[in-house]
């Protein structure tokens, strides 16, 4: 019997797209992509970077305009806090030598707005600090 492979939705694709666009911006601020994608049980992490300042970790929001709220004001307390988890279990698992325990962590939000053939990016560096970890 073979496994149905789950087709990718449209809301799946924009996601994807808006990711792709996201880590091309960051690498050309100059960080490193660790890794993308990164799940821990039901917590997920789009994108993890590093640069001179630390590791990143990076929620990515997708839209098509018109949008009627910022991408960035759907990143709600508690979606922060399950990024912080998983941030947090992937920091005591990583085996990457070049992230070290005295790395600086930031949790940054990168909005990309699709319009015509246009993307809007918008980077929100440290766009929250977890207080409850």
């Amino acid at each position: 019997m073979r496994n149905k492979e789950k087709c990718p939705t449209a809301r799946m694709l924009l996601g994807r797209r808006g990711e792709d666009v996201a880590n091309r911006f960051l690498e050309g601020l100059g960080h490193r992509i660790v890794t993308r994608n990164y799940r821990s049980g039901h917590l997920e992490i789009d994108i993890i970077s590093q640069d001179v300042n630390g590791v990143h970790f990076v929620e990515v929001k997708s839209r098509v305009a018109p949008v009627t709220a910022a991408p960035e004001e759907n990143v709600t307390p508690l979606k922060q806090r399950k990024i912080a988890s998983a941030a947090l279990r992937y920091l005591h698992n990583s085996k990457d030598p070049l992230l070290s325990s005295d790395s600086e962590v930031h949790f940054d939000i990168v909005a990309v707005t699709f319009e015509g053939g246009e993307e809007k990016i918008e980077w929100f560096p440290d766009a929250f600090i977890p207080m409850y970890l």
